[in-house]
């Protein structure tokens, strides 16, 4: 394939550049998940997204791309499995996303924890998992032992999409993020049967996501929408909760009432087993857990269960 009369589209900066046609978008993200682009036009590919920024139709294209090649597991009977991606880590203070899984898990809700970690300046989610006894799985099968045991598994994103995790793996390589950090937080081995979690951190995602998820949720999906901490899949502890649910195609307004900034303090215990231990004392009832944990759960249950 002859790459060059596509970035000669995309790569002309945020004024001049045109966006790409769902099919193209498609077959373009599928060849690169495929490892089928040379590393020089991947590399031009890849900075050319980050510049222009993903449209909607390039957004649901890749996403079509990437479902094609991920791997499907089976969800137990019940309540939906909540979908949580983990690809950032703690940096200033505690991460709680194995809270969230945790007491989704303990009200008999199956969670799936999915990801990958490449950051030198963060602490990796999967440390604080180990710290937590909530061990990986090596394999798919596992992951459905996990499941069936735990009602909460942890799945290494390439057990699910290989492609996708080397395209995520170029982040150290290239200094920067790119288009398939954004497709992870939509990936979905368990369509129609699946809460996505789309944990964003900046305002243009929550916009854009807003625009794709109503398209991807219209036939049996579901997802909630909300601003992460630090990047990681648990609420935005001190700021207005934005939590919107999507079911079917339709808009559900999640977020709790009154919806406020909130004062409060924040732990700093990042080292995986302090953070551990933080998350334990709250399962107990040692330590209070946040307003917005229970915010984030509820919406989810809601979601799981509805």
């Amino acid at each position: 394939m002859d790459f060059a009369p596509l970035l000669k589209e995309i790569g002309r900066g945020t004024r001049g550049a045109r966006d790409l046609t769902r099919d193209q978008a498609n077959d373009l993200f599928g060849r690169m998940l495929d490892g089928q682009v040379p590393d020089l036009e991947l590399g031009a590919i890849l900075i050319a997204m980050r510049i222009k920024g993903e449209s909607l139709d390039e957004l649901l294209g890749f996403e079509a791309a990437m479902q094609a090649r991920t791997a499907r597991i089976d969800v137990p009977a019940g309540p939906r499995l909540v979908l949580l991606p983990a690809f950032n880590g703690a940096r200033k203070q505690a991460n709680l996303m194995p809270l969230v899984a945790l007491l989704l898990a303990r009200s008999g809700i199956p969670v799936l924890i999915h990801g990958r970690h490449d950051f030198d300046s963060r602490i990796s989610p999967f440390e604080l998992l180990d710290a937590l006894d909530l061990t990986t799985a090596d394999t798919l099968a596992h992951a459905q032992v996990q499941l069936a045991e735990r009602r909460l598994a942890v799945l290494p994103l390439a057990r699910l999409n290989p492609g996708l995790d080397a395209l995520m793996a170029l982040r150290p390589r290239m200094g920067l993020r790119n288009s398939s950090h954004s497709l992870g937080k939509l990936l979905d081995p368990a369509p129609g049967r699946s809460v996505r979690v789309v944990a964003v951190t900046h305002p243009e995602y929550v916009d854009s996501m807003a625009q794709a998820l109503p398209l991807l949720c219209h036939s049996g999906g579901r997802a909630l929408l909300m601003r992460a901490s630090e990047g990681e899949a648990y609420l935005h502890l001190r700021r207005k909760a934005h939590l919107q649910g999507f079911v079917d195609g339709q808009v559900l307004a999640l977020a709790p009432a009154p919806n406020e900034d909130l004062d409060v303090p924040l732990s700093t215990a990042c080292e995986p087993a302090d953070n551990a231990a933080l998350i334990r004392a709250m399962l107990v009832g040692e330590t209070p857990i946040p307003e917005r944990i229970h915010a984030q759960v509820a919406a989810l249950e809601r979601l799981a269960r509805g």
